[in-house]
C-alpha cells in the first residue's frame, strides 16, 4: 500500500512568502563565472586590448616634476575584477604590469627608466606587483560584498585598486630610497627623504586622478555592461 503525503498549507505559505526574499538574496549575490568559457574569454581579450591602448596613450602625459606617467590601465582592471573575479583581475594586473615594465626598460616612462638602470630588479618587482595585487584585491572585495549590497561592492573594488597599487608602489620606492635620493640630487633638488620625493614628486597629482577616473567610470561601465548583458539574455529568449 502507497501512501501520499499530505502537504501542509501552513508550509506552502511559508514557501511563497520566502520565495521573493530568496529571489533578491540571488539577484545580489555575484554569480561566479567560469574563466575559461567563451563569455569570459571575449570579455578578457576585449579588456587587454583596452588596457594597452591606455597605457599606451597614458604614457604620452606626463603629470607632475617627475614626468611621471598616469596609469589608465587601472580602470579595465577593476571592470575584469568585477565582471569576471579576482582571478581575472590578477592576472589583467600582470598584464599591466607587464607592459609597463617593457616601456619603463625601452626608456618610455621617464624617470622610472632612470631608475631602472641603478635598480633593475627592484623596478621590475615594484612594475608587476603593484597592478597585479590591485586587481586581485578588488575582485576579493568585490565578491565579498557584492552579496550584501551591489553598488557598495562596485564602488569599494574601484577605489581599492588604486590605493592598493598606489601603497605597493610606494612601499617599492622606499626599498630604494637611497637610489631615488641620489636622482633626485643630480636633477638639481635639495637634500629631501625618499619618504617627501616619493609622495609629492612621484604620486602627487597622479593618485588623485586615477582615483577619480576609477571611482567615476568603472561603476558606469559595469552597470552598462550587466544592463545589456540582461536585453541581450531577453532577446535571446524571446
Amino acid at each position: 500500500m502507497k501512501y501520499h503525503k499530505i502537504q501542509d498549507p501552513s508550509e506552502s505559505v511559508s514557501d511563497a512568502a520566502a520565495s521573493p526574499a530568496e529571489a533578491a538574496a540571488e539577484d545580489r549575490t555575484p554569480r561566479r563565472r567560469r574563466f575559461f568559457n567563451a563569455k569570459s574569454v571575449a570579455y578578457f581579450g576585449v579588456l587587454v586590448a583596452l588596457e594597452i591602448i591606455l597605457l599606451v596613450w597614458g604614457s604620452a602625459i606626463p603629470v607632475g616634476p617627475s614626468g611621471a606617467m598616469l596609469n589608465f590601465s587601472l580602470l579595465p582592471i577593476v571592470l575584469g575584477a568585477i565582471l569576471l573575479g579576482p582571478f581575472a583581475g590578477m592576472v589583467l594586473g600582470l598584464v599591466s604590469g607587464i607592459v609597463i615594465l617593457i616601456m619603463v626598460a625601452a626608456g618610455a616612462q621617464g624617470v622610472f627608466s632612470v631608475l631602472f638602470l641603478e635598480q633593475p630588479v627592484m623596478i621590475a618587482l615594484i612594475c608587476i606587483i603593484k597592478t597585479t595585487a590591485a586587481g586581485f584585491v578588488s575582485g576579493l572585495l568585490y565578491r565579498a560584498i557584492a552579496g550584501k549590497n551591489g553598488k557598495a561592492a562596485v564602488f569599494t573594488a574601484s577605489l581599492a585598486a588604486p590605493i592598493v597599487n598606489t601603497g605597493v608602489f610606494i612601499l617599492g620606492c622606499l626599498c630604494i630610497g637611497g637610489t631615488i635620493e641620489n636622482w633626485w640630487l643630480g636633477t638639481g633638488g635639495s637634500a629631501s627623504s625618499a619618504f617627501s620625493i616619493i609622495i609629492f614628486s612621484f604620486v602627487g597629482i597622479n593618485f588623485f586622478i586615477e582615483f577619480a577616473i576609477n571611482l567615476v567610470l568603472a561603476p558606469a561601465l559595469s552597470t552598462v555592461i550587466r544592463v545589456a548583458e540582461k536585453r541581450f539574455k531577453k532577446k535571446r529568449k524571446a
